[in-house]
């Protein structure tokens, strides 16, 4: 109805205009109008995008009890069990998408006390099932995986819905690969000796995944497991007496080392970034250090600091600096190379311009390899500032 009302506004302005600022007058209230649609449309649509929906106050009772089942979570966002459960959960909502007879939700209980209260909630997370056209939910007790969490939806609600999986990042070890993979001495090689049966083991599974996830754009390192209940001698050769052992194998130490840091992602991350030199966040974006090279900073500010003449003289020496690097530091002196160049012939508003244009970029959908890529140029520009 509102819809018809702004159309029947826009059309009693059409023909009316007196003066020439009256007609761009009305053209700036239809926009203006169209405009407030638009913005209504993507909110609704941010609203029912997300797999898991968003429960609260004001919406429970008009999605829950009504014409479909309904799985929900009551959780808080400082509850670690709840944020170990969030990756299952979130499959299990991608996996039940299309299913019409099911809802997956999740209510946080510190914005809105009153559903969780209503509900007998006293910890976290709390999971119910709620009947088709029913507010008298019953509760989950089973694994919080969502495997099992799909086969107890798939029981009450009468779907038939498989969870999707998604290709591992880890590389699966065995008697055959295993000296191959983890004694290449061109890689630093994380290996997690595990058992199928082992309750800790099935903890850090989806953790470990998302380190081998975020390292996967890193050429020389791997992330990987053994079935040490299967390869008991390869356990033995290690010294592996209980599970999960993680062993890293760098390039210069094929014998291992113990790993006895934490086991969260952030851990993880911080350990293999300080041990390879690598600089990834979780998410397995670079940093802001990544392609940071500390041999060429002195030189670098030598070069902004100079004047033109001077700046020809500063560029050569960095050219012979770049001329003794190896490895990945070979690659990132080019660039370091490049920058300078360009700064020479383009000058000193360069680095800030294309830092600008790089973002552009970057804020949009691209590949990750050239989000590493535009990621590396943008690090070393913002040295020539």
């Amino acid at each position: 109805m509102e819809r018809a009302r702004a159309r029947d506004r826009v059309k009693a302005s059409r023909g009316s205009y007196k003066t020439k600022e009256e007609k761009q007058k009305a053209k700036m209230e239809k926009s203006q109008i169209w405009l407030a649609f638009g913005v209504l449309a993507l909110l609704l649509a941010s609203a029912t995008a997300d797999d898991v929906v968003v429960l609260t106050e004001d919406n429970f009772e008009k999605e829950v009890g009504q014409d479909r089942g309904a799985l929900v979570e009551f959780y808080a966002p400082w509850c670690g069990h709840c944020k170990k459960l969030a990756p299952e959960y979130e499959k299990l909502g991608s996996s039940f998408k299309k299913a019409k007879s099911v809802l997956i939700g999740k209510v946080d209980c510190d914005e809105h006390k009153s559903v969780c209260s209503k509900y007998g909630v006293q910890g976290y997370p709390t999971i119910q099932w709620f009947p088709k056209g029913s507010l008298e939910p019953k509760k989950y007790e089973g694994p919080r995986t969502a495997e099992a969490l799909a086969e107890f939806v798939n029981t009450e609600g009468g779907t038939n819905v498989k969870i999707a999986t998604l290709p591992s990042s880890v590389v699966v070890l065995n008697a055959d690969n295993f000296d191959e993979v983890v004694l290449d001495e061109t890689k630093d090689v994380l290996v997690e000796f595990y058992a199928p049966w082992c309750g800790h083991c099935k903890n850090l599974a989806p953790t470990y995944e998302k380190v081998a996830l975020a390292f996967k754009m890193e050429e020389d390192v791997v992330i990987a497991n053994l079935d040490a209940d299967k390869h008991k001698d390869l356990a033995e050769k290690y010294g592996v007496s209980g599970y999960p052992t993680l062993k890293f194998f760098p390039k210069n130490n094929k014998a291992g080392e113990d790993y006895n840091g934490g086991r969260g992602l952030d851990d993880f991350v911080s350990f293999i970034n300080e041990k390879c030199g690598t600089s990834r966040d979780g998410k397995g974006q670079l940093t802001s250090k990544a392609g940071i090279l500390s041999s060429l900073d002195a030189l670098v500010k030598d070069f902004v600091a100079a004047n033109n003449d001077e700046k020809k003289t500063v560029f050569s020496k960095i050219e012979q600096e770049v001329e003794k690097l190896k490895g990945s530091s070979e690659r990132y002196g080019k660039i370091y190379l490049k920058a300078a160049k360009s700064c020479l012939e383009k000058g000193a508003d360069y680095p800030k311009k294309e830092i600008e244009r790089l973002q552009r970029i970057l804020d949009k959908s691209i590949s990750p390899a050239k989000a590493d890529e535009f990621t590396l140029k943008k690090n070393i520009l913002s040295t020539f500032m």
